[in-house]
């Protein structure tokens, strides 16, 4: 099979196409024909072994996994013996944040996987598994967010912020997003109540109040949470420098924050397919590339001025 391999650290230049073994079937996993795969911030990160200390568990000094990719959805072409969720022939959404989504065929653990009807796009579903469960788990798992809440999503309009925006919408919040200017109009047409333009309004100077703070974008400070939020969840950060400040301060203070990395699992990601066929959220794609392309669109999002998500697709006519 075809997979996109790295063997070193460094930029989308060390990706190489190249041919491989097909996945072995195991127990408890399920192997999937991958129609599309998404890229995400974590991508390029790991890429190039950013930040330092988190070679310590991706490989000190080459990757120990040589097929990046995260996000998947495709057709589920073998099982395990032990599963009984999934048939041969079933349309599903995967997540993994051990790799292996940007190749022909990827082996998982049936535990990450949901199925999702076949009149259901591959694209759309293949943008879920990191970016919306993210968001899904920011909001509810860590947020406890209660309908006629006010939440402030920092970052509405990238990968995990315009999925927020729309899940706490869906969830009964009204909500205000933090984007640029250029993306006003995009995140109201995502159902934001008010939305705030970080380039016309300093954010760090904001004196607006509300229930939960969401930082999708990772640039808010301890005292941004305290002064604005009666609780907060922080889901990145800009810099080594601010990861440090806020923690250290979250250590010393009251203040509800919260910091998490995402879980893949069943449930949730049937909850968010679910929501996708009923029209409740849509996943915004800004981009599609095809496979061979899948260096240049890591190139794109690390640019990060993406609008909702970025795709690439493995076939050119989807079938199954």
């Amino acid at each position: 099979m075809k997979a996109f391999v790295k063997t070193k650290y460094g930029g989308p230049e060390v990706l190489q196409l190249e041919e491989v073994e097909m996945p072995a079937v195991k127990e408890d996993h399920i192997i999937v024909k991958v129609s599309a795969t998404a890229a995400n911030p974590a991508d390029w990160h790991l890429l190039r072994g950013k930040p330092f200390f988190a070679r310590f568990t991706s490989g000190l000094f080459k990757p120990k996994e040589k097929i990046p990719g995260a996000e998947f959805a495709g057709i589920v072409v073998a099982k395990g013996s032990s599963v009984t969720s999934f048939e041969v022939g079933d349309h599903v959404v995967g997540g993994t944040l051990l790799g292996g989504a940007f190749a022909e065929f990827i082996s998982v653990p049936a535990s990450i996987c949901a199925r999702f009807s076949k009149e259901s796009s591959f694209e759309q579903m293949a943008s879920l598994p990191i970016a919306g469960l993210t968001a899904l788990q920011a909001l509810l798992t860590h947020g406890k967010l209660k309908p006629r809440e006010t939440v402030l999503i920092n970052g509405a309009a990238g990968g995990v912020g315009h999925f927020a925006v729309q899940l706490a919408k869906a969830y009964g919040a009204t909500v205000t997003g933090v984007c640029s200017g250029r993306n006003a109009d995009f995140v109201k047409s995502l159902g934001a109540d008010n939305v705030i333009a970080y380039d016309k309004e300093n954010i760090h100077l904001h004196k607006g109040k509300y229930d939960l703070v969401i930082d999708a974008n990772g640039n808010l400070t301890h005292e941004d949470f305290k002064r604005m939020g009666r609780r907060g969840v922080l889901i990145g950060f800009t810099t080594m420098k601010h990861m440090f400040s806020t923690l250290f301060r979250k250590v010393f203070s009251k203040f509800p924050l919260i910091q998490f990395t995402v879980t893949v699992n069943t449930a949730d990601l049937q909850t968010l397919a679910t929501m996708v066929e009923e029209g409740k959220i849509k996943p915004q794609i800004e981009k599609i590339f095809s496979y061979s392309e899948i260096p240049e669109a890591i190139s794109y999002i690390e640019a990060m001025r993406t609008r909702g998500k970025v795709v690439m697709k493995w076939l050119d006519d989807l079938i199954g």
